[in-house]
């Protein structure tokens, strides 16, 4: 299984800023671990293209970020300041989220260890998001003919607004988001299927809940191959969550969804999304244990009756 990592592209951000960036560097050391027992390939992603993110933002857009030009209200609301690094790292993680997916085409299953960026609107972004990597994906893998209709799988603790506002009138692409109803964002859109969780929803609510509404969006989506937003952020111990989710919880989770793509023979491309627990080390162990699930059941995929990709890991650049 490829398991794709963008930490040497690093956005370089105050000691007290409250997004996580190291996390990704401590997740990439900790799977390089655990590489060869669980026969995990770690690369570095080639960038989404220009026409792959001008496939789902505008060109405005797409070049007010390029040019670090984003006005102060735009920062704002993403949280990040605009420079350059901002745009390599952010079309570097939207790649990771395309070649996971067309890996997982081959072969099943794929990871990338960031992504889930799915507060990105067309000409706009927020809550630490950019592009929307799970969209630039979905339509990257259309664009290529290698799939017709994808289902976006979203279990982060906020809705998915952008994912939703983007496919809103795609019905090739299914948008399922679960989350906790009086989470950011405030203002919520309308997915495909929303189910919206109340405080405090602990593991037995949580996972019968996903149990009940995870094949209504499979029967809704047909879909070719599936996006997993495997957010650590429903954890109880985290900063900007409102949901009550164990470690093991989250793990029983990642194994529902897992498990429903592979009884359908559904490829699955599974990306990271958020997490802000108080210690680092508890948002990299739910991260690392949504890896090691789906190296397990990446061994469980029969090989797909397609030929292979040609494709070989990069060493990162610019």
């Amino acid at each position: 299984m490829r398991a794709y990592f963008c930490d040497s592209f690093v956005l370089s951000l105050p000691a007290t800023h409250r997004f996580p960036m190291a996390k990704y560097a401590r997740l990439r050391e900790r799977v390089a671990a655990y590489t060869e027992p669980l026969n995990i390939e770690l690369c570095v992603p080639p960038p989404a293209s220009d026409a792959d993110l001008l496939r789902v933002h505008t060109q405005a857009y797409f070049e007010r970020v390029r040019d670090a030009t984003l006005s102060t209200a735009e920062q704002r609301k993403i949280g990040f300041p605009a420079s350059p690094q901002m745009f390599q790292r952010s079309r570097r993680v939207s790649g990771a989220t395309l070649h996971a997916l067309l890996d997982a085409l081959d072969s099943g299953v794929a990871v990338n260890l960031a992504g889930g960026t799915h507060h990105a609107f067309a000409d706009h972004g927020g809550g630490y998001c950019v592009f929307n990597d799970s969209v630039v994906a979905a339509r990257g893998v259309q664009a290529r003919g290698a799939a017709r209709r994808v289902l976006i799988i979203d279990l982060d603790v906020h809705q998915g607004d952008g994912t939703a506002a983007l496919c809103a009138n795609d019905r090739t692409i299914t948008t399922f988001s679960s989350h906790a109803a009086r989470n950011y964002p405030a203002v919520k859109q309308r997915s495909d299927l929303d189910v919206a969780l109340p405080d405090g929803t602990g593991d037995a609510e949580y996972l019968a809940a996903l149990q009940a509404n995870l094949p209504k969006a499979f029967d809704l989506a047909r879909p070719d191959c599936a996006i997993y937003l495997a957010g650590a952020d429903p954890y109880a111990g985290d900063r900007l969550g409102l949901l009550k989710l164990s470690k093991a919880g989250l793990s029983a989770r990642d194994r529902i969804v897992h498990a429903a793509c592979l009884a359908r023979g559904v490829p699955l491309a599974v990306t990271m999304a958020g997490g802000y627990a108080e210690q680092i080390d508890d948002i990299v162990d739910i991260h690392l244990s949504t890896v090691q699930t789906a190296a397990h059941y990446a061994r469980l995929y029969p090989k797909l009756d397609k030929p292979p990709r040609v494709f070989a890991c990069t060493q990162a650049d610019d």
